[in-house]
């Protein structure tokens, strides 16, 4: 077995964010949201669902926020059984796959008359994806020392970054000029793309599994493990009071939460609704955001050992609440809408990546130094981001539907931007986090 601390083991934990990645940028940021978007529209822009009737995108958000939901309740369990049975890489495995496979049914949502399929599988993908990571963050401090955790949680990115643009080209390419692959309807390219990212996901994460430790720390099988997870997530939130560094920070990371993972999710609807972009300037906007996010998680996990992780973290929060600012701003009769967007995207792609890995590095840092159980911890910070996704996602849809805009819910984020870094200003330092 790999040591603690070994390159080999750290870049294969790293190396499944190049194998997930795909699904984060092609299904839940670039192709699917336009894809979906486009073959929704109605003259009346309402679709049939379970015998109701919605506004197309703001069931998709609701679909979102349901899946969250799921995902935060069902996190607790996921932990409990990864802690108390000691097989966190066998759970990781099956909601790899689950996410996967859910993946590759999307290429049978074909339009209203499908939406089910394209509602459903998108849920379970997301459930997926989400429920992998619970176990996927926290090996972390299990397979690096807490001085490597900035540079190896930035890999991960670095690395999910650099694979999913390469299959996102690909797509790219397949959408664009279906006829170079043979295909004569257009519609079928998207289509298989979802195909092509269920199989990268599955297939590259065996990288992974093949690297990681299975049980660290000897545990044996514990009865009543899956309502443990719920018992030791309440002892979380208790020691949390004793905590207070770490509370605050919690309560920064969910409001920023808000803004940052909603704006991921929806950007794109956003870009091609209420700006009028087109699908191919859209993708390359995603395209450019992904490369100048690899300079980015470079660049701050950098400048985080010369002026700390929360002054940086500040700094990315400010730049996040003045992008999304800008974007409320845009108007689509402006001849130059498209050029503003494209800078308001480059400044959120420098700060994408930086946001994440310094919020999962972060907290890792901050976490007890006699924990023997930090998927506990983890489930809880994956939980708080669900939570927070759930609000970001429900707020952006009920105020679509109210205003049939979505420029108020840009507006509406921005806010829990100003609200984090508030919060974030009145946390303290401490040994390894200043």
């Amino acid at each position: 077995m790999l040591q603690k601390g070994d390159k080999k083991l750290t870049h294969g934990w790293a190396f499944y964010d190049w194998a997930n990645s795909v699904y984060s940028l092609v299904i839940s940021t670039a192709v699917f949201p336009i894809y979906y978007e486009t073959v929704t529209q109605t003259e009346s822009g309402l679709v049939n669902f379970l015998g109701l009737q919605f506004n197309n995108t703001s069931l998709y958000t609701y679909a979102l926020s349901f899946s969250f939901l799921i995902v935060a309740f069902i996190s607790p369990v996921l932990s409990g059984i990864a802690d108390y049975v000691g097989n966190k890489k066998s759970y990781m495995k099956f909601f790899c796959y689950f996410g996967s496979l859910s993946v590759m049914s999307l290429y049978f949502f074909e339009g209203v008359d499908t939406l089910w399929i394209g509602i459903v599988f998108s849920v379970f993908a997301s459930i997926g994806f989400w429920g992998s990571l619970v176990f996927y963050n926290a090996y972390l401090p299990e397979i690096a020392y807490s001085d490597q955790q900035d540079q190896v949680s930035a890999l991960g990115f670095i690395y999910g970054y650099i694979g999913s643009v390469l299959l996102l080209i690909f797509n790219l390419t397949m959408v664009m000029k279906p006829e170079w692959y043979g295909i004569s309807d257009p519609g079928l390219a998207p289509r298989i793309s979802f195909l092509t990212v269920g199989l990268w996901w599955m297939g590259f994460a065996q990288f992974t599994f093949r690297r990681l430790p299975y049980n660290v720390h000897n545990k044996k099988p514990h009865k009543d493990y899956i309502f443990r997870g719920f018992k030791e997530l309440q002892k979380v939130l208790k020691e949390l009071k004793d905590q207070p560094v770490l509370l605050n920070f919690l309560t920064s990371f969910f409001l920023y939460s808000v803004g940052v993972q909603s704006i991921i999710l929806l950007a794109t609807i956003y870009g091609k609704s209420e700006i009028g972009l087109s699908t191919s300037s859209l993708i390359l906007t995603i395209i450019v955001i992904q490369l100048v996010g690899i300079a980015g998680a470079y660049l701050f996990s950098t400048l985080s050992k010369f002026i700390g992780n929360i002054t940086t973290l500040k700094i990315t929060i400010i730049i996040w609440a003045l992008a999304s600012l800008s974007a409320y701003y845009l108007d689509k009769d402006d001849p130059d809408v498209q050029i503003k967007f494209y800078i308001i995207s480059g400044f959120i792609g420098l700060v994408l990546g930086a946001i994440q890995t310094l919020s999962r590095s972060t907290y890792s840092k901050l976490l007890p130094e006699d924990t023997m159980d930090p998927t506990t911890y983890f489930s809880f910070f994956d939980v708080t981001e669900k939570v927070a996704i759930v609000w970001g996602t429900f707020i952006f849809g009920l105020a679509v539907s109210i205003t049939d805009s979505m420029r108020l819910s840009i507006l509406l984020l921005c806010i829990f931007f100003v609200l984090s870094f508030v919060v974030l200003s009145f946390m303290k330092k401490t040994k390894y986090v200043r």
